[in-house]
């Protein structure tokens, strides 16, 4: 029992010691330097790490990417978006579409006419055109892109095909800053089936295995020309450019066979676009298209 009580009192003698005023083993003296050699030193680290911040942020513009070499050439994607790439619905059956249709109305609200004026928006004709170089504005114009180019798939048909087994799919490429697309030069032309202008990025869909041809009436185009016309590139940036408009292309395939999976592969030529085996929306994209 003496024992547990010196082995108490020692315990507690340790936490507070009455005869020297020691706190844990520290007088208060102590316990002062001590905190301020710690408040002074990670004071100091963290000066250090705010400071190492700022004068790396000081290299950066707040207007585009000051390292741009490793970035990819720009993607190619389309709405709707769908699991595995698939497009798969029934005629008959609203409910299998719906999802589609509603992310083609989300997608295109920002290309309502409504939503495109101010002093901000300017009209860049309906033909493709050469770069606009907005480098010396000081508020970036943004060139006009009404939905209503995309003609039977900008929703005049509310269920912009599906109802009929004719989907529409809505195709952009994807924004890199200042980045200039180059259309494509005749050595690259090979694969194209119609004469393309010089200012535009053509886009063209065909069937990817050969067991699939005659599976698809018609695919028809909708947009400027045949692609992305150059008149609204380059694009600056969120800072400088925050309303800009990518230019929209529509692919709608018709008289599709049903009851069978269609593989389709969508392509943007360029100079400077490339395509990647590892990348599957470099440049291009497949889909899984099913009538039913």
């Amino acid at each position: 029992m003496s024992g547990n009580k010196d082995s108490d009192g020692g315990w507690k003698n340790f936490v507070w010691n009455s005869e020297k005023k020691e706190f844990l083993g520290r007088t208060g003296g102590s316990w002062f330097k001590i905190l301020l050699f710690y408040l002074i030193f990670y004071g100091c680290l963290a000066g250090i790490f705010v400071g190492t911040i700022q004068a790396l942020l000081l290299t950066l513009s707040k207007d585009k990417p000051t390292y741009q070499d490793r970035v990819a050439p720009p993607g190619l994607s389309h709405t709707p978006r769908s699991d595995k790439s698939e497009i798969s619905f029934k005629k008959s059956d609203p409910s299998s579409y719906s999802k589609y249709v509603q992310s083609m109305n989300e997608f295109l609200e920002l290309y309502n006419e409504t939503k495109q004026t101010g002093d901000s928006y300017e009209e860049c004709g309906t033909s493709p055109r050469t770069y606009k170089d907005r480098s010396m504005e000081e508020k970036k114009k943004v060139c006009k892109f009404s939905r209503s180019l995309l003609k039977d798939c900008s929703g005049t048909d509310p269920d912009y095909g599906f109802m009929e087994g004719n989907p529409c799919v809505i195709i952009k490429l994807n924004r890199i800053v200042n980045f200039r697309p180059k259309a494509p030069s005749n050595n690259s032309l090979l694969e194209l089936p119609v004469k393309v202008s010089s200012n535009e990025i053509p886009i063209y869909c065909k069937l990817k295995r050969a067991e699939d041809e005659g599976q698809i009436g018609e695919i028809k185009y909708y947009g400027i020309g045949q692609g992305f016309p150059l008149q609204y590139y380059p694009y600056y940036g969120k800072q400088l450019h925050p309303d800009y408009l990518q230019p929209l292309m529509a692919v709608q395939f018709v008289n599709v066979t049903e009851g069978k999976e269609i593989r389709i592969e969508c392509k943007a030529f360029g100079d400077n676009i490339d395509y990647s085996e590892k990348d599957r929306y470099q440049g291009r994209f497949d889909i899984k298209l099913t009538v039913s």
